[in-house]
């Protein structure tokens, strides 16, 4: 395969001109036409990936607003239906549909059949222990094909999936899933990384005391000598039998829930938030395919495409990776460490699996690429000819990381052949848990500049506001969404009156924010800067969220596991995450009279932390300070600690008659210069 065949967004432009007479002088005026009618826009995505239903749907969407659209009402879909159209076809051309493997090494191939048959025997079985549509099916799994045969198998049947990494320590998974109340678990019992077998047997022990609702268990078995479980996902997906060959995924409401993921602020416990099955199949197709150029891998125009993105469970991209079996695609999944043991680094890892598996598109977190560069890793040892993209997510990729790949693969390009590589495209994207989707993307088509996301994408209604709400280009501004998607939420777990929903979202502007009559405003929590030419750059967050290389994490529960401590009365914390410059995260603590604050002081602080959330969140430097400065309300002031750290002037980012303790801000102070001063120098 080469990058010569013709570019997915193409063949779809193609296809409004000759079925509906639209044509466009540029990308952006598509785009323009796709955020102003957002019924002939989604009604194409419908036809042109074929979409199914036994029902008409009465209208595209029926009210123009955020939250509260409801989109294609009437119609019934299913996510593992559309999943399992692709069987015969993509079976027939001997295709797999999931290459797995891990840090062992061991290359797995899950054939389509396999898939829908091991998918079909743990739904009747869910079906058996009286799941029924809309009961959640919770799982504590590490990225294998059983998490997605899980996930299969929980949609087909309408249950409500929602999955958590086995590096997160129990208390952080039962902030999750204590608020879902899942009826079955599916667990695994132990989990290798970076060199090492971490046992989760007291994990999952302790998962269904503190879970009431869980009725059944469902063990992944990895350890030598595990306690016997309610039963063994591989010997219920090993049956086989006539209901299992005649199993079909159920028709579910558009709107129907799919699965519950998780997203932080800075108060409360993680936001659980719903996405539904049509959202989210129409919303991934039109992602995966328009944007990141990924193809069906039996169509003749994209033959043997296999779709890599590096994740764990415990983030958005394993769902993203996950959606690229709606569209017949082969995926291509790895679990372990990207870098290696802790003790002996080695970033070609990846690289290895991907010339292994010849994944044709390689996407992971700009952190992982810029480890990469760092290293000075050597790409020729595999053969990763058959590479025809890149794919960058989770924080911004500066433009030297960038450019140092594209040399890399240029001088590749010339021994192996590959056109694709003379000139790589990067798929960068930005987008969130929220909405399961992307609104900054890529567009094969469009010209690259390292360092900068090619385009908006089509259906999504993004603009910089300037503090004054008002669109600009060329500056930075706060990343908005001005126009409904189907992907949003349809709302939060118990969020009743959809209060919390709409105070994560849509508190900063408001219904009617600017007078001028529009409805509310989703404001997304990044930096955005949309150049002249349509181009867009993040900067990182503009929130107090913890985006740590790409999995973001609530302030308050690091804030929960820290003070837990006696020894520690208060503490903040901010992540400095910001175009061009590493992730620094530092922490600052406020200790009991007497203690010393010594090394293992800072180890009983990073023990609690890795206990009650993972090691993820380790922070990078550890400060005793004598106050945290609070508002006169009694809030933490991490937003405006974090803009003096970026180097924003005191006078414009704290009112210092708002605080409780302004006499505390000279320490801070003069620690922002010496940061500044270090990181400049």
């Amino acid at each position: 395969m080469t990058a010569a065949f013709v570019p997915q967004i193409a063949l779809y432009r193609n296809g409004l001109a000759e079925q509906r007479g639209l044509s466009f002088a540029s990308y952006e005026d598509m785009r323009r036409w796709s955020v102003r009618d957002l019924d002939g826009f989604w009604r194409s995505i419908w036809d042109y990936y074929d979409l199914q239903s036994p029902t008409p749907y009465a209208a595209v969407i029926t009210e123009r607003k955020m939250p509260g659209a409801v989109w294609f009402p009437g119609a019934q879909v299913n996510y593992a239906r559309q999943v399992f159209r692709h069987v015969e076809a993509a079976d027939a051309a001997g295709l797999p549909a999931i290459v797995s493997s891990g840090e062992d090494g061991k290359l797995r191939e899950t054939s389509w059949p396999e898939l829908r048959r091991k998918a079909a025997a743990l739904a009747l079985h869910l079906k058996e222990k009286g799941v029924k549509p809309g009961d959640r099916v919770a799982a504590y799994l590490p990225n294998i094909p059983e998490t997605i045969i899980g996930f299969l198998a929980s949609a087909s049947i309408g249950a409500v999936w929602s999955v958590c990494a086995p590096d997160m320590a129990a208390p952080a998974v039962i902030d999750r899933f204590k608020q879902i109340e899942p009826k079955v678990l599916i667990a695994s019992d132990a989990v290798t990384y970076a060199g090492r077998r971490h046992d989760r047997r007291d994990v999952v022990a302790e998962l269904r005391r503190s879970l009431p609702t869980v009725e059944h268990v469902i063990l992944h078995r990895e350890a030598e000598a595990a306690a016997t479980p309610d039963a063994l996902l591989s010997e219920i997906t090993a049956k086989v039998g006539d209901a299992i060959d005649a199993f079909e995924p159920m028709w579910l409401p558009f709107d129907h829930p799919l699965w519950i993921v998780y997203s932080s602020g800075t108060t409360g416990l993680p936001k659980p938030i719903v996405h539904g099955h049509g959202g989210i199949v129409i919303v991934v197709l039109a992602l995966l395919g328009l944007h990141n150029d990924i193809g069906c891998s039996y169509h003749p125009n994209s033959f043997g495409e296999r779709y890599h993105w590096y994740s764990s469970t415990g983030w958005i991209m394993w769902n993203s990776q996950v959606g690229g079996l709606l569209s017949g695609t082969t995926c291509c999944i790895f679990d372990g460490s990207p870098g290696g043991a802790k003790d002996k680094p080695d970033w070609t890892t990846l690289w290895r699996f991907v010339a292994q598996s010849k994944a044709t598109f390689f996407g992971a977190g700009a952190a992982f690429f810029a480890n990469c560069a760092k290293a000075e890793i050597d790409l020729t040892a595999g053969d990763l000819s058959r590479l025809r993209c890149l794919g960058s997510t989770g924080s911004p990729l500066s433009a030297d990381t960038q450019a140092w790949f594209n040399a890399r693969f240029a001088d590749l390009s010339k021994t192996n052949g590959s056109t694709a590589q003379a000139d790589i495209w990067w798929a960068n994207i930005s987008g969130g848990t929220d909405f399961a989707g992307a609104f900054i993307g890529g567009n094969r088509e469009l010209p690259q500049t390292p360092g900068a996301m090619q385009c908006r994408l089509l259906g999504a209604a993004v603009e910089a506001f300037s503090e004054q709400g008002r669109a600009v280009t060329d500056e930075v501004g706060e990343l908005v969404c001005t126009e409904p998607m189907p992907s949003m939420p349809l709302y939060f777990w118990n969020d009743k009156d959809g209060a919390r929903y709409r105070a994560s979202y849509f508190e900063t502007y408001p219904d009617n924010f600017d007078g001028s009559g529009r409805g509310p405003v989703w404001r997304h929590g990044d930096w955005l800067k949309v150049n002249p030419d349509g181009s867009c750059i993040i900067y990182g967050r503009s929130d107090a969220t913890i985006n740590r290389h790409g999995l973001r994490m609530g302030t308050s529960e690091l804030y929960s596991a820290i003070e837990a401590l006696p020894e520690v009365l208060d503490s903040l914390v901010v992540d400095l995450e910001y175009l061009g410059r590493d992730s620094y995260m530092p922490l600052f603590v406020v200790l009991r009279e007497g203690t010393a604050f010594d090394a293992a002081m800072q180890a009983r602080i990073n023990k609690a932390i890795e206990a009650g959330l993972s090691r993820r969140f380790l922070p990078n430097e550890i400060f005793a300070v004598a106050e945290i400065p609070r508002t006169l309300s009694g809030k933490k002031q991490e937003l405006p600690i974090k803009k003096l750290l970026l180097g924003q002037p005191v006078e414009k980012v704290i009112n210092k008659e708002a605080m409780a303790n302004p006499a505390c801000l000279d320490w801070y102070l003069a620690f922002a210069r010496d940061y500044l001063a270090r990181t400049a120098a």
